[in-house]
């Protein structure tokens, strides 16, 4: 699939537009058009829909230990600065980055790769952005460049072993950096901290500092007790939550898929210790199944488990539910939502303070003077259990998914280009989003054949019919071939058209996006056919 394509409908069709397009933009930060954000309001809605509030507390569902229970949260995004202390990310949430004095450009150290080349006694790494194919061609090209020589002259620089990544090299005064003319222009990697800080109070005193957000589920830990003490909810149960997190990323790039600021779909599943292992196999499990559902393949879809030293300090295990997403190299793919199996790091953490990552078992950081470095709330986080009147810190099983990033897979997904016949017979290249009818932004499309002999009345009567409970779209301009094209290019599953038939027989001509194949249905059945067909 051609990325810059997909990239142009958005645009043309109202999916994304940049943020402050007027002004030029502002890198890192996306709007979502007319069509876009119905697109992401389906997402949301359908894991809301399937994950909490149509779920069966009362039956196990496959694969699962037990039955359970699901509720919703939706939490401030400006919280008390001491939970970010406490949850470690005001100390540890941060990336490397190095910068090029030449280009005066800024780069995450992990994401510049490179391989070493040598040439008359002169040997240089040289680095870029890319990996793969497009990595290997440019490096060949700006190690031409830099030695000065043609292209028939490449087999003259010899090339030690693959792309590697930066992050490998310890000398960076012999990397010629992605965007420099002369070698050992980056600085060493330094740390830079990801979150957005702000004020809160009129007096803007650094006692009045403040954080937005880098992810929901902190708001979910702090509301634990309010939570339990408040419903009838009992272990296991989990805790939803749709929101924005903000993230100062350094090097925001490749559409929406890393940005500034984003939306989560979260869950925390607390439960018993001695069956979170089974838990965490479960929430895996089943979210990769959910996305399977909406329509995306097998073959671009995996579930990748991480190995021991990729784990965070807190975590008892994490898999990353992956999307080959075009713009990565072949054979690379890209994270959609990861799945954490993390303990009782958070509920601990919240209640006696930072724990120290460094310490196993892991016990609270003390400063110097012997105290907890950032105290906890002091507030008994642990759960009973009112048949055996155990008390304990559940463990927490995280399912954290990108909203926008599903929506940019979704969109990656079902662009298509084929063949169809236009008004006048002829094969043409027809650009299509072949969305799951549940996440389309418009679910059908009412024409009148022609705008005489009634038709407009009638497709107005039934456009108005369905707009009661779908979002529909009524369209009289142009030819009819043109309108389906229009709908095509903004997935909508089905086009509705009223023509001359339907004033003597009273039906319609359904036309299947997908498919291409066109029937007729009593205009009494319409709503009940469409019904059936966007489940």
């Amino acid at each position: 699939m051609d990325m810059d394509k997909l990239v142009s409908l958005c645009k043309r069709r109202g999916f994304l537009f940049q943020s402050s397009d007027i002004y030029g933009g502002l890198q890192g930060f996306w709007d979502y058009g007319p069509l876009g954000v119905e697109l992401k309001r389906n997402i949301k809605e359908a894991w809301w829909r399937d994950m909490i509030t149509s779920h069966d507390e009362l039956e196990p569902p496959a694969g699962a230990p037990s039955a359970y229970e699901m509720t919703g949260l939706d939490c401030t995004i400006i919280m008390h600065p001491q939970v970010w202390k406490c949850s470690g990310h005001y100390d540890l949430f941060h990336d490397f980055m190095v910068d090029c004095r030449e280009s005066k450009r800024r780069y995450r150290h992990d994401q510049l790769r490179g391989r070493w080349a040598e040439y008359d006694g002169r040997r240089v790494f040289i680095a870029c952005e890319g990996g793969g194919e497009e990595g290997l061609e440019q490096t060949r090209a700006r190690a031409l460049k830099l030695f000065n020589l043609r292209a028939k002259q490449a087999e003259r620089i010899e090339w030690a072993g693959d792309i590697i990544s930066l992050t490998e090299i310890d000398d960076l005064s012999q990397v010629l950096g992605p965007d420099a003319k002369a070698v050992g222009t980056l600085t060493d990697p330094r740390e830079f901290n990801l979150m957005f800080k702000t004020i809160v109070g009129a007096l803007g005193g650094e006692e009045d500092a403040a954080f937005l957000r880098p992810e929901t589920a902190q708001g979910i830990f702090v509301n634990f007790k309010n939570v339990v003490d408040s419903t009838r909810v009992k272990i296991p149960f989990g805790i939803g939550q749709i929101g924005k997190s903000f993230r100062n990323e350094i090097t925001p790039r490749n559409f929406t898929f890393r940005s500034r600021e984003f939306e989560q779909m979260e869950i925390e599943f607390f439960c018993h210790p001695d069956s979170s292992a089974d838990w965490y196999r479960y929430w895996r499990d089943r979210r990769l199944r959910w996305y399977r559902e909406l329509g995306l393949a097998d073959e671009r879809l995996i579930l990748r488990e991480h190995e021991e030293s990729e784990l965070s300090h807190y975590s008892n295990g994490t898999a990353d539910i992956e999307y080959a997403f075009p713009f990565l190299p072949p054979g690379e793919f890209g994270e959609l939502e990861g799945i954490a199996h993390r303990g009782d790091f958070d509920l601990r953490s919240h209640m006696e303070g930072k724990l120290d990552e460094k310490s196993r078992p892991l016990e609270v950081q003390l400063g110097e003077d012997g105290k907890p470095l950032h105290r906890g709330s002091g507030k008994d986080l642990t759960y009973r259990d009112e048949v055996s009147n155990d008390r304990y810190l559940p463990h927490v099983i995280e399912p954290s998914a990108g909203a926008d990033r599903a929506a940019l897979a979704f969109l990656c997904e079902a662009f298509s280009e084929d063949e169809a016949p236009d008004d006048k017979g002829k094969m043409k290249t027809r650009t299509v989003l072949k969305l799951h009818p549940r996440i389309a932004p418009i679910k059908a499309a009412v024409f009148p054949l022609v705008k005489k002999d009634g038709m407009p009345e009638k497709a107005r009567t039934l456009y108005r019919a369905l707009k009661q409970r779908w979002n529909v779209f009524y369209d009289e301009k142009g030819a009819v071939g043109r309108r389906y094209r229009r709908q095509d290019e903004a997935g909508t599953p089905f086009c509705i058209t009223i023509d001359g038939q339907t004033l003597d027989d009273q039906t319609v001509t359904i036309r299947d996006r997908d498919s291409l194949e066109q029937w007729r249905c009593p205009l009494a059945e319409c709503e009940q056919q469409l019904a059936e067909r966007l489940l």
